[in-house]
């Protein structure tokens, strides 16, 4: 409320009268003491809420500050409120199923599964369930069974990778690459996936065709973490044990083939001291083989079939 105008009509009655007792009235009569509050309004007085200025310059003090629930996470694209990126604990149970649409299988949190084959029904039906969903996509590879095998220039497809119809990528070509897996990413984002997980991340390692470097890895697989979070998805680091130091900072969870049978599953250690988990799976050796050692390490480790259908061993 304002008081500027009752405090005018006290200040001519004190200018007229001459008696002492009006004169203490009026004196009285100028104090903030009255019921109403202070005369003049303070700064904060309406200062609005921190629901009401969210994803907007904020000023300093306690209505500026975020709730001690608020999420840390990376800046949503839209330039709204920021976007919560889903970070897997070591040791969560998880499901792997690249062999066409996912079927009925194990009761565990976490499915990994093929972005192509499956829909947004598929990744809903998994939330329901509640269930976390990984998007499966080939990064590394060209593959002439997908539906934007067209978008990738012949100059950038290189030497086999072992499997029929892929071919190494010339992954120095971010120029060329970067659009087409932004669009993959779109994908999994649009049907709902909470992750991704891109395949193929350590070609420097192989025979591509390609005079591939360790730096130029590097910048391809943090150009993918890059993309990944500005879509609000979470990304795993596929492989590539010798740059996990470099990369462990830029992803949200491992994913590892046969750490176990090549004795290297302690370089994936940065990941689960990090407090992100390593998904692991081993294809020929028996669990009693390895689990003990997962379970060490924290690991979630699984023995599956080299074709990735519903079977799975768990630790």
């Amino acid at each position: 409320m304002n008081h500027s105008p009752a405090r005018s009509s006290k200040a001519l009655l004190c200018t007229a009268a001459a008696l002492l007792l009006l004169a203490t009235a009026c004196s009285s009569g100028a104090s903030d003491d009255d019921a109403d509050g202070p005369d003049e309004p303070t700064s904060t007085a309406h200062a609005p809420t921190p629901s009401a200025t969210r994803g907007s310059p904020s000023p300093s003090g306690p209505a500026a500050s975020p709730s001690a629930g608020s999420p840390s996470a990376s800046a949503s694209p839209s330039g709204g409120a920021p976007a919560k990126i889903w970070q897997p604990k070591p040791g969560t149970a998880w499901q792997w199923q690249l062999n066409g649409r996912v079927q009925e299988g194990p009761d565990v949190p976490v499915y990994d599964i093929d972005g192509f084959e499956n829909t947004a029904a598929d990744v809903a039906k998994l939330h329901s369930q509640g269930r976390k969903a990984i998007c499966y996509i080939n990064a590394g590879a060209w593959e002439n069974f997908r539906p934007d095998k067209e978008s990738f220039p012949r100059e950038v497809q290189g030497g086999s990778n072992g499997w029929d119809g892929e071919r190494w990528l010339d992954i120095r070509r971010i120029d060329v690459l970067r659009p087409l897996m932004e669009r993959r990413f779109d994908m999994c984002k649009e049907k709902g996936f909470d992750g991704v997980e891109p395949d193929l991340m350590d070609g420097y390692l192989n025979k591509t065709g390609f005079p591939l470097k360790a730096a130029d890895q590097l910048a391809y697989n943090r150009m993918l973490a890059t993309i990944a979070h500005a879509r609000g998805l979470s990304v795993g680091l596929k492989n590539d044990l010798q740059q996990i130091p470099e990369l462990v900072e830029s992803f949200d969870f491992a994913v590892n083939e046969q750490c176990a049978q090549y004795d290297e599953c302690a370089q994936l250690t940065p990941f689960v001291k990090a407090d992100k988990a390593v998904f692991h799976v081993e294809y020929e050796l028996p669990t009693k083989d390895f689990c003990a050692e997962s379970d060490k390490l924290g690991l979630s480790s699984m023995r599956k079939n080299l074709k990735l259908d519903v079977w799975r061993q768990p630790c």
